[in-house]
């Protein structure tokens, strides 16, 4: 019975999406350091690209740390832990928040995921290709920092999305993680984003400082995709725990969300990888090994 519910569900997802197999994007976003404002970007960047007219599901992959559903006011029943344990299928762990967004939470499942048997691998791989397809995009929102855990998913991802802002500290840990990917694969593709910039000559200034290092020591373009200002609507927003662009849609912050969200479908993918989802969690699993 349950079979046959989700193969009606997914019959129905089919018929809304015109049929149309989509060449699924797999985006990680991240930050050298915490309290960077990392996964409330995330989630907005996601609405903006939906209102985009883009089919998104957001993973909540911050290993010990995940809060999405938090930021949108929600709790959820299911998480990548059920799936796991073979007590749910993908779709139903796949939760609806706010415009219709498409959201897995994290909680403990994600490391898990990176101590699975071949056998449970052969099952996980089996139940996540059928995502494959049914996004434009997928953003995993990684956890802050150096840990292993999340350089796994930067270099299983086709490119990474670096979250700093002008702070020094920030700045420095933020080249630091790319100077660390960049060592272990130097084809692995960061686009850079600056978050509560005083003022947009500030956001520039922080976006070349990145820039010119990286050409320098590490014969690597880091573009920006945009700079978001130091808004009070944001923290605003987060006590309600709605995200801002609803909250708040005529704001500075969501106006610079909605032209990087432009900007990103604009910008070409730098590095392809035709093997999609079930090749990004191969790839994960593999470095995980």
């Amino acid at each position: 019975m349950n079979d046959q519910a989700e193969a009606l569900r997914h019959m129905v997802r089919q018929q809304e999406q015109g049929m149309d197999r989509k060449d699924t994007r797999i985006v990680t976003v991240t930050s050298g350091k915490g309290g960077v404002g990392k996964s409330n970007f995330s989630l907005n960047f996601a609405l903006a690209l939906q209102r985009l007219g883009k089919k998104v599901l957001l993973f909540d992959a911050d290993i010990g740390m995940a809060n999405i559903d938090v930021l949108m006011g929600q709790s959820s029943a299911c998480s990548l832990y059920h799936l796991l344990k073979q007590e749910k299928t993908i779709w139903d762990i796949v939760c609806t928040g706010p415009e219709g967004l498409h959201y897995i939470a994290g909680g403990s499942g994600f490391k898990d995921l990176l101590e699975l048997t071949e056998d449970q691998l052969a099952r996980f791989a089996s139940e996540v290709e059928k995502l494959h397809g049914e996004y434009d995009v997928i953003l995993f929102d990684t956890g802050a920092g150096l840990s292993k855990e999340t350089v796994k998913f930067i270099t299983a991802a086709q490119e990474t999305i670096v979250v700093t802002t002008p702070e020094p500290t920030s700045l420095t840990d933020a080249y630091a993680l790319i100077k660390m990917v960049k060592s272990m694969d130097q084809s692995i593709a960061f686009k850079l984003i600056v978050n509560r910039a005083t003022d947009e000559r500030e956001g520039k200034a922080t976006a070349q400082k990145i820039s010119l290092v990286a050409s320098r020591f590490l014969q690597s373009d880091i573009p920006s995709l945009g700079i978001i200002p130091d808004d009070p609507h944001v923290s605003k927003a987060v006590k309600r725990q709605v995200p801002f662009m609803i909250a708040y849609p005529e704001c500075e912050s969501a106006a610079a969300v909605g032209r990087i969200a432009k900007m990103f479908l604009d910008m070409p993918l730098t590095r392809k990888d035709a093997s999609g989802v079930k090749g990004f969690f191969t790839k994960l699993f593999r470095l995980s090994r």
